[in-house]
C-alpha cells in the first residue's frame, strides 16, 4: 500500500483537516520534535487504497540568514551586505528539529499533499517543505506526479473535501517572490541598521533605543507618522466667530438654530450680523423638507479593513488583531484572515454562512428574518482573485471565543433615517435651521450597533410661516484647530493607498516602529513618534527623501508582484533593486553628517550622558552608567564603550577588580527571585581565553583562581539544559540561588544560611562539586541541631528538602550556548572533554534530579 504525506502549516491544522478527511477514524501520535502531531488514517487516492499520514510544520520551516563572518557587526563593512556576502537558507527554529522530523516522515512515502495557508508565504513554506522531503520520498515512475497543492479558504467540512478532490501544484513564481522579498528587506535593512545603529549610539548616549533599525517598509510607515506631526507642530490656529440663535418652541423647551453662514473670520463682520439679528423678536419658519439619509452596509470585509475596524472599534492593535483572527481560523470560526478581496463570488454560500449562525444567542432573530425574508446580496467590492472575504464560518458565543464575535452585516439591509429640517426667518441675513435626525430601518446596525446613525431630540411639529420668540442672539469665539496624530486605523489605510507591505506585513511593520521607540501609542490608539523617530526621518528627508518617502518602496512591491505573475525575472528584480539600494547607502554614509547636525540637537553625547559607576582599568577614572538603551559603561577618558547585559539592573559590586584587567566589576540582576552574576566590563567586551566569547560574564569566566570565576563557583551540569553548568550565586545571602550560566534554570537554596562555599571535594555519586553550607544555631534547618553541613546539592537527602527548583524572570540575549561543562569546577579539577558523558554518573540521574526539584 502506497502512502500519501500531507503537510499543513499548523499543528491544529493538521489535526482539523485530518479529522474532516478521516471522518474522524484515525490514529495519532507525538512526531520526534515533540511540537508537531502525525495522524495516520487508510482511504483512497487516485483510484487506489493508500495509508494517509497528515502532520504539520510551525510556520517557515528555513530562514534567510548570512554566513560565517558577515553576521558579526565588527568584521565587515556593511556595505558589502549588498552583493558580496553570501547568504543560506536555515532552520528557521533549530529547536524543533524540523528538517529532520519531515524527512523521517517523509521517508519511503510516494506522495505529498502540501496543506499550507493559500497565499505568497504558503507557497514558500511548500517549496521549504519539498527540499526537505522530496529527497528522501520514493522515486516517482515513468513521469508520474508526486507533488500536489491543496487550495482552501475555510477550515469546513465542505471547503476541505472540495480542495481534496481539486488538488493542483505549487506556484512556484509566488514562493520566488518571497525569497526576493526576504533577500531585499534582509541586505537592505542589514546594511543600514547596522551602519546607522553603531555611528549613533557611538556618539549619543540617551537614544533610549537598542537597535536604530531601518526598513524599506518600516521607515516609510514611520515617515507618515512623522509628516502628521510635522502638520500639527507647523499649525497656526486662526480665531473665527460663530453667530449662535436660539428661539423657544413652548414655556420650558428652547431650539439651537445652525447658522447658514457657518463661520466668519472678521470680529466687525460677525458684529455687524449679531446686531441685525437682535433686530429680530420672532423666528419664522421660511420652508421644511423632509429627507431619508441612507448609511450603506459595510463592504465585505479583507484584512485591511479588519486590521482598521479591530484598532478603531475594539482597541485592539494590528499585531494583536492578525493574531486573533488566525487564532480564529484555526479554530475554524472564521475563513482565511489574509485576503484583499470585498466581494463575494456569485457562487458564494452566503445562506449556508447564515445559517450557521442562526441559534446564536444575541442576533438569531435577525439571521432567522433575513433567511425567511429574502438576503440582500452584498455590495459589489474589489475582486483580488485570491480568497473570499473574511466570514464567520460557524457561531460562536463571547464566553467561548473571549474576544469580539464576527458578524453577518453584510447580508443585513442599509440603515435608514429621516432628516426633517427647517429653515429660519427669511428676514434676517442670518439664516438658520435645525435637523433631527431618527432612525426609520436599523438595518444592518441592528447587530453592529455602534455602527447605528445617532439619535436626537425631535423637532416640535410646524409648518411654513409659523413664528417662534426669539430668546438668545450670542456670538461665540472660536479658533481653528490642528489635525490630530494617526491613528493605526488611518495609518493603515495610508499604507495600503501607498502599497507599502502586504495584508499579512502591514501589523508586523507598525509593531515594529512601536518596538523601537520611534513612536509611542496614545489614547485611542494614535502613534505619537518620539524625538529619534522625528529626527531619523527629517535626517532621511535632508540626506535622500526617497528613503523615507513611500514612492520607491510601491514601485518595489509591483516589481515583487510581477515576479509572483511570472511577469519579471527574480534575479533581474533582485540585482536592480539591490543597485539602486547600495548606490543610495554610499551616498547616506558619505552624507550622514546632515543627520548627525540634527542629532546633536535632540540627544547628548556619551561623555555628558549617565552617572559615575566603576572605575576604568586603564585610567582609574570612574565610567558613567548609560542606562538608556541599550545600557553600557562609557569612559570618557579613553573614549571607550563597553557593552553590558541588557533587560537588568547594574549596580557596583563591591569595589572588587578584575585579576587581568584591573576593571571594576559590576553585578548584573534580573531581580531578586532570577539571576545576578558579576562581570569585568573589559572581559564581557574582550574575552580573555580561547573558550570564551564575547557576552560572557564571571560565571562563565575559566579563570583557574579568581575568586568570581566558574572555576571556583561551578557546581554541576545544570538539570535541563546540555551545555549549562550550575553556579553559586555569592552576593545571594541570606537567600541563597544557583543559577545556570547558560538558561533560565535557578534553584533557591539554603535560606538564612549564614554562609554557603564551594568545596574543592566532589561527590562520589555525580562528581558535582560540594557545598559547605553554615547556619545560625537559631535558624538552622539541620537535624540534630547541627549548624554546618557538607553534601552534594544533587544526591544528598539533607539539602533535598532545602532547594526549590524555578525559572529566573528573564534571560539576558547575550546568553549564547557553548561548549559542555558538564561536571563540577573545583580548584585544580581535571576537565573532562566537552559533550563527553560522565561514565561514573547514572544514565538516568538527570531526569531523577529534575523530577526530585520539581
Amino acid at each position: 500500500m502506497k502512502t500519501v504525506l500531507m503537510v499543513a502549516e499548523k499543528p491544529s491544522l493538521a489535526q482539523s483537516i485530518a479529522k474532516i478527511l478521516s471522518q474522524g477514524s484515525m490514529s495519532s501520535h507525538k512526531g520526534l520534535n515533540g511540537a508537531c502531531s502525525v495522524h495516520e488514517y487508510t482511504g483512497t487516492f487516485a483510484g487506489q487504497p493508500v495509508r494517509f499520514k497528515m502532520t504539520s510544520v510551525c510556520g517557515h520551516v528555513m530562514t534567510l540568514d548570512f554566513l560565517g563572518k558577515y553576521n558579526k557587526w565588527d568584521k565587515v563593512d556593511p556595505a558589502e551586505l549588498f552583493s558580496q556576502a553570501p547568504t543560506e537558507k536555515r532552520e528557521a527554529n533549530p529547536k524543533l528539529n524540523m528538517v529532520k522530523f519531515l524527512q523521517v516522515e517523509g521517508r519511503g512515502c510516494d506522495y505529498i499533499v502540501l496543506w499550507l495557508d493559500c497565499d505568497k508565504e504558503g507557497e514558500n513554506i511548500c517549496f521549504e517543505v519539498l527540499d526537505a522531503v522530496l529527497p528522501v520520498m520514493n522515486k516517482a515512475h515513468c513521469g508520474e506526479k508526486t507533488v500536489f497543492r491543496a487550495r482552501f479558504s475555510s477550515i469546513t467540512d465542505t471547503d476541505i473535501c472540495n480542495a481534496m478532490a481539486r488538488l493542483g501544484e505549487p506556484d512556484h513564481n509566488e514562493a520566488l517572490s518571497v525569497d526576493a522579498r526576504q533577500e531585499l528587506d534582509l541586505r537592505i535593512g542589514c546594511a543600514f541598521t547596522r551602519f546607522q545603529t553603531k555611528y549613533f549610539q557611538g556618539k549619543y548616549g540617551d537614544l533610549d533605543s537598542s537597535l536604530i533599525s531601518f526598513g524599506p517598509c518600516q521607515t516609510p510607515t514611520l515617515g507618515f507618522c512623522v509628516e502628521r506631526h510635522d502638520k500639527i507642530q507647523s499649525f497656526k490656529p486662526e480665531i473665527y466667530w460663530v453667530l449662535q440663535a436660539k428661539v423657544n418652541t413652548d414655556k420650558d423647551r428652547s431650539l439651537l438654530l445652525d447658522w447658514d453662514r457657518v463661520r466668519v473670520f472678521d470680529r466687525e463682520i460677525a458684529q455687524m450680523f449679531l446686531n441685525l439679528t437682535k433686530l429680530e423678536k420672532e423666528a419664522q419658519v421660511e420652508a421644511t423638507s423632509k429627507k431619508e439619509k441612507a448609511k450603506q452596509r459595510p463592504l465585505a470585509l479583507n484584512t485591511v479593513e479588519m486590521l482598521r475596524v479591530a484598532s478603531s472599534s475594539l482597541g485592539m492593535g494590528p499585531q494583536h488583531a492578525m493574531q486573533t483572527a488566525e487564532r480564529l481560523y484555526t479554530q475554524g470560526y472564521i475563513s482565511y484572515p489574509r485576503t484583499e478581496t470585498t466581494h463575494y463570488p456569485e457562487n458564494f454560500d452566503l445562506k449556508g454562512s447564515l445559517r450557521q449562525q442562526a441559534n446564536h444567542p444575541y442576533w438569531a432573530n435577525v439571521v432567522k428574518r433575513l433567511l425567511a425574508e429574502g438576503i440582500n446580496r452584498p455590495r459589489k467590492g474589489h475582486d483580488a482573485g485570491d480568497h473570499p472575504p473574511i466570514t464567520p464560518m460557524r457561531s460562536a458565543t463571547e464566553a467561548e471565543l473571549d474576544t469580539s464575535s464576527p458578524r453577518s452585516a453584510t447580508t443585513a439591509s442599509t440603515c435608514r433615517a429621516p432628516s426633517p429640517s427647517g429653515s429660519g426667518p427669511s428676514s434676517s441675513p442670518a439664516q438658520g435651521g435645525p435637523s433631527s435626525p431618527q432612525c426609520v430601518s436599523p438595518g444592518f446596525t441592528e447587530i453592529m450597533p455602534w455602527q447605528s446613525v445617532p439619535l436626537e431630540e425631535s423637532l416640535p411639529t410646524c409648518q411654513r410661516g409659523d413664528t417662534f420668540p426669539v430668546g438668545e442672539v450670542k456670538v461665540l469665539e472660536k479658533q481653528t484647530s490642528p489635525p490630530d496624530y494617526l491613528t493605526e486605523a488611518e495609518l493603515i489605510t495610508l499604507m495600503e493607498k501607498h502599497g507599502i507591505g502586504t495584508d499579512a506585513s502591514i501589523p508586523v511593520h507598525i509593531n515594529n516602529i512601536c518596538q523601537r521607540n520611534y513612536v509611542t501609542v496614545e489614547s485611542g490608539r494614535r502613534l505619537k513618534p518620539t524625538n529619534l523617530g522625528i529626527v531619523l526621518v527629517h535626517g532621511y528627508y535632508k540626506i535622500d527623501a526617497e528613503l523615507v518617502l513611500p514612492t520607491i518602496r510601491s514601485a518595489v512591491e509591483k516589481q515583487l508582484n510581477l515576479i509572483a505573475q511570472g511577469k519579471a525575472d527574480y534575479r533581474q528584480v533582485l540585482g536592480h533593486t539591490l543597485d539602486v539600494f547600495k548606490r543610495k547607502f554610499h551616498y547616506f554614509v558619505d552624507s550622514i553628517a546632515g543627520m548627525d547636525e540634527l542629532m546633536e540637537v535632540s540627544f547628548s553625547p556619551l561623555a555628558a550622558t549617565g552617572k559615575p559607576l566603576s572605575r576604568c582599568g586603564k585610567c582609574h577614572r570612574f565610567m558613567k552608567y548609560i542606562q538608556a538603551k541599550p545600557s553600557r559603561l562609557h569612559c570618557s577618558h579613553c573614549d571607550e564603550t563597553y557593552t553590558l547585559p541588557q533587560n537588568g539592573t547594574i549596580k557596583l559590586y563591591k569595589e572588587l577588580r578584575c585579576p587581568l584587567d584591573d576593571f571594576e566589576l559590576v553585578l548584573w540582576s534580573s531581580g531578586s527571585r532570577g539571576k545576578s552574576y558579576p562581570l569585568c566590563p573589559y572581559c564581557y567586551n574582550h574575552p580573555p581565553f580561547r573558550d570564551m566569547k564575547k557576552g560572557m560574564g564571571c560565571n562563565e569566566c575559566t579563570h583557574p583562581s579568581c575568586q568570581h570565576s566558574l572555576s571556583l563557583l561551578g557546581i554541576g551540569q545544570c538539570v535541563e539544559c546540555e551545555s549549562g553548568v550550575l553556579v553559586l550565586d555569592p552576593t545571594s545571602g541570606p537567600k541563597w540561588k544557583v543559577a545556570c550560566n547558560k538558561c533560565n534554570v535557578v534553584a533557591h537554596c539554603f535560606e538564612n544560611a549564614h554562609r554557603v562555599r564551594v568545596s574543592a571535594d566532589t561527590c562520589n555519586m555525580c562528581e558535582a562539586a560540594l557545598l559547605d553550607v553554615d547556619f545560625n544555631k537559631a535558624k538552622s534547618p539541620l537535624p540534630g541541631d547541627e549548624t554546618q553541613h557538607v553534601g552534594c546539592v544533587f544526591c544528598d537527602p539533607v539539602f533535598q528538602e532545602l532547594v526549590e527548583l524555578k525559572h529566573a524572570a528573564s534571560c539576558h540575549p547575550m546568553h549564547r550556548g557553548g561548549p559542555g561543562r558538564r561536571q563540577g569546577r573545583g580548584r585544580g579539577r581535571a576537565r573532562r572533554p566537552p559533550g563527553k558523558p560522565n561514565p561514573r554518573r547514572p544514565k538516568d540521574k538527570m531526569s531523577a534530579l529534575a523530577a526530585y526539584f520539581v
